[in-house]
């Protein structure tokens, strides 16, 4: 009973090691170790995944300042005291400014 017992553990311990590598290669560390091994690569890709970033925030940055412009002129055409009068703010620094260059 006690060699039964053994088959069963061995088989069990078997399988959870099959299953921890298989966990493993679908992690993706090998990957990673890979990337380690080759260190100009990891720089490479940490470089193009930086301009690539830099990129991305550039155009969200254009894009929501061009949607808050749109919006803000929009809102300045309907004469809203208020919005008025902080649109003819900005203006004016924005004058100023231009001035004194």
């Amino acid at each position: 009973m006690s060699e039964a017992n053994d088959q069963k553990n061995r088989r069990d311990l078997l399988h959870r090691l099959e299953q921890a590598t298989d966990a493993f290669v679908k992690s993706g560390i090998a990957d990673y170790v890979e990337l380690f091994r080759h260190p100009r690569r990891m720089i490479w890709l940490n470089f193009v995944a930086g301009l690539a970033r830099g990129f991305g925030m550039a155009v969200g940055f254009t894009v929501i300042g061009a949607v808050f412009l749109l919006s803000l002129a929009r809102l300045a055409t309907l004469n809203l005291p208020i919005i008025g009068e902080f649109v003819a703010d900005v203006a004016r620094i924005v004058q100023n400014e231009l001035r004194l260059r």
